[in-house]
Parts: C-alpha cells; structure tokens; sequence
C-alpha cells in the first residue's frame, strides 16, 4: 500500500499538502487514455468474447465502470497493468450498481450496446462532474434510428427497443460529441448494414473505438474524420487484445506543470495529433521547447512524440481562446489555459461555452493570488502574470480545475493545501506521486 492509499484511509477523503516554488526536472511517461478506455469498456459489451486492455490507468472513473459492468455479471480481473474481461452468456440488467453508475456520466454509453440484445432495460442517471446541465437528445437523435426510446423517471433512463426497424442508412448528429458519436457507433456495430455517420466526432477516444472494433471483425472506413461508415455485424464473438492510446489531456496537464514551475521536463509517448493546437497557441504565447522524432503508439496507429518543455517567458495571446471539437483546442485542455495566462504578461479571454460551471470553478485560481475576472457563466479574463501564494483551497466538484489548482500550488510561494482531492483520482492514476519524482515537495495527509 502506497502512501497515498494509507493516508486516504480506503475512500476517505484525501487531502494534499504542497509547498511550492520548487524546480521540477526529469522526464514522466504519459499514460493510457481516460476517455478511450472508459469508451472501451462500454464497448466490450458487444463482444462475446474475452477482450484484454493493455496498460490500463487505475483510475475511479475505470473502477467505477468496472463495478458497473461486474454488478450485471461480467467477471475481469488485472493482470499487472492490463485489464482483462469476460462477459457471462447473458447480462443481469436488474442488478446494476446504481451507485457506482450514478457517479459517472459514461454509463450513457451502455444504450448503444445494450440495445442489441435487451428489448427493455433501465439505467440510473448519468453524473460525473458536476459542470452544469447536459441533454441526453444528441444521443437520442441517433439511437432512435436503432429502434431505440428512452423515458426519464424515478432517477433512471427506461429504455425501450423497436422488435424490427429499418436500415438507418445515414445519421447526420445534431452534436459533434465524442460520447454521442461513440453510442451511435456501438449501435451500428451490431446492426447488420451499413450506416455512415455524418459530423461525427473524429476524436483520440473515438478513434480508439475504431480501431477495437476492426479488431472485433468490423469495417470501418473513415475513422479520424466527420464521416465514419459503419459495416455492421450481428454477432460479434472474438478473443481481442487491445492497446488504447495515451491521454492527450494528461500529457497537456504534465506539460502545463512545466510551465507554471518554468522548469525543464521532458514529457514523454505524447499523442502528438491531438495535442497541437494546444501546442501552437502556447508557442504563440512564447512558450520553448523541443520536440522528437515520431513514433506509434501499441495501437499501432495513433503519433507519439517526446516533447522537452524550456523555461519560458510568456505573453497574453492576441486573440481569446476557446475550445473547438477535434482538431480544434481540446474542450478538456482550456482549463488550464487559465494558468498559463496567469503566468503571461498581458490579459487573456477564456470563453468555455461548452460548460455553465467550469469558469466559475477557475475563479478558485485567485485564492493563490491569480487575477481572474469572471464575465458570464462561459467567460473569464485573466490578467497576468501574477504573484502565487499558498492558500488553502478545497478542490472544486470538477476534475480538470482540481488539477489546475494542484498545479497552481506547485508554483505558489509558500505552503498550500488542496482539501478532498479524490475528483481527481477520477482522470489521473497517482498524479501527485509522480510529480513528487519530478521533485514537487506534495505530502497527503
């Protein structure tokens, strides 16, 4: 048992004490995405064989998946990092951890699988952060066309399949959402034609589903665009083993956290294709640093790279920044755009108009001595750079500000405190003990 696990107490709240103002040196692995993994648990669903992940990432947000799908019967077990599952000849529905489901907003994505095979079902509602009010319609304009209807009541989605409907043929989404277009394509997978899906999400995570379900005997042609065609099977029954990729969204929250320290870290195995953008803005912004030659990942598809962060000094960009769907600025990278404008000389504009709540939970930032202004529920100007300080500071009921404020305590003078921090083990698996390597003073208590 770590440190970590010992201080937490088991599901304790966890609590991180950080003194700042150190220098961070060496080089850290980014590891397994989040996102693609959690699409690809959901997905195992519709294979009837034995599907193996290589190097998951421990994380609650995986474990809370995973006490989902044990609770309906399917039985998985670690093997060092990877995770092996094996679904039962038929799902108890009427079992579900209601719980564990309620505390994530991915078990939306058990429509898409489970629609094949179960006429009616209930799932509990979706939760996750808590980032403000989303519809489940994107979804709905979609699996309608699979025979799909849902109702709302008691706290949980009833769900509803047509006995025969006919071929979807072509379904334009009403969102570009990374999860929406993941059920679309689930939901194709088993139908037994041909469906294209247009403005679809061309997404690191969808692309990962992709690419596991090639490997389950689908054919998908146009995976990484707006338009993905889907050859459908009826059956699916096959013995996968599968390597997701590596998590854009945490190699920028390890490149973030050279930044704000102004050290020099090498972060390595980056998704280099979806990190880009956020790498062109911070150069623009002054930011240094090199980049390595290419190489894949164990999917054998998506671009790695190694990237080596210089000390930088940096300015406010020219124009606001905002987030776009894939290949634009990733919506879980802007948060902590509001760091390193703080740590930029000139004022910037934030505009999140995908969430309600999540610029107001970067307004925490200011308890550390930034100087951010909130405009509306979706903008915020930061004015820099700023003089940190060590607060004491309770982390905000939504993963990515939680980590932007662990990081803005790295770079405080003085000592700071980040109070329940277990958000947090939701995306990242032992994130403060590995930036204790890179020689941030973090103690959990």
């Amino acid at each position: 048992m770590s440190d970590y696990e010992s201080a937490a107490g088991g599901d304790a709240p966890r609590h991180l004490r950080v003194t700042g103002g150190t220098m961070l040196s060496g080089s850290i692995d980014v590891k397994t995405s989040k996102n693609a993994c959690v699409a690809l648990l959901c997905a195992s669903l519709l294979n009837r064989g034995t599907t193996t992940l290589r190097r998951v990432a421990r994380i609650e947000e995986v474990n809370r998946i995973l006490r989902v799908l044990a609770s309906m019967g399917v039985h998985y077990e670690w093997i060092g990092q990877d995770l092996r599952l094996t679904p039962p000849e038929r799902l108890d529905l009427t079992r579900i951890d209601a719980d564990a489901a309620r505390r994530t907003r991915s078990i939306i994505m058990f429509l898409g699988p489970l629609l094949h095979d179960y006429p009616e079902f209930e799932l509990p509602f979706a939760g996750g952060c808590q980032l403000g009010d989303r519809t489940v319609e994107p979804h709905m304009v979609a699996l309608r066309r699979f025979g799909l209807s849902v109702e709302t009541s008691a706290g949980a989605y009833r769900a509803t399949v047509k006995d025969r409907v006919d071929p979807p043929g072509t379904i334009v989404l009403t969102e570009r959402g990374d999860t929406v277009t993941e059920n679309a394509i689930m939901a194709a997978a088993r139908f037994p034609a041909v469906t294209v899906i247009r403005n679809a999400s061309c997404n690191y995570m969808v692309q990962d589903l992709c690419f596991y379900l090639e490997h389950l005997g689908i054919r998908i042609n146009g995976a990484g665009t707006t338009t993905i065609t889907v050859h459908g099977r009826e059956d699916l029954d096959a013995d996968v083993d599968y390597a997701p990729s590596e998590d854009p969204i945490e190699a920028w929250s390890l490149i973030s956290a050279a930044i704000v320290t102004e050290s020099e870290i090498t972060v390595r195995r980056v998704p280099i294709e979806f990190t880009e953008i956020e790498l062109a803005l911070a150069e623009e912004m002054g930011l240094e640093y090199a980049r390595g030659p290419e190489y894949l990942a164990e999917n054998g598809r998506t671009r790695l790279a190694d990237l080596t962060v210089h000390p930088s000094r940096l300015r406010a960009p020219m124009d606001k920044i905002h987030p776009m769907p894939f290949p634009g600025l990733n919506i879980d990278n802007l948060p902590f755009f509001a760091l390193i404008a703080s740590c930029a000389e000139g004022s910037t504009m934030i505009h999140d108009w995908v969430y309600e709540n999540r610029a107001i939970y970067l307004t925490e930032l200011n308890r550390l001595g930034a100087r951010i202004r909130l405009l509306d529920p979706h903008r915020i100007y930061v004015d820099g750079p700023v003089l940190w300080s060590g607060a004491e500071v309770t982390c905000p009921p939504a993963l990515r500000p939680a980590v932007v404020l662990l990081l803005g305590m790295l770079r405080a003078r003085g000592t700071s405190e980040l109070r329940h921090i277990n958000v947090i083990h939701r995306g990242y698996e032992h994130l403060a003990e590995r930036l204790q390597l890179l020689g941030a003073e973090i103690e959990p208590f």
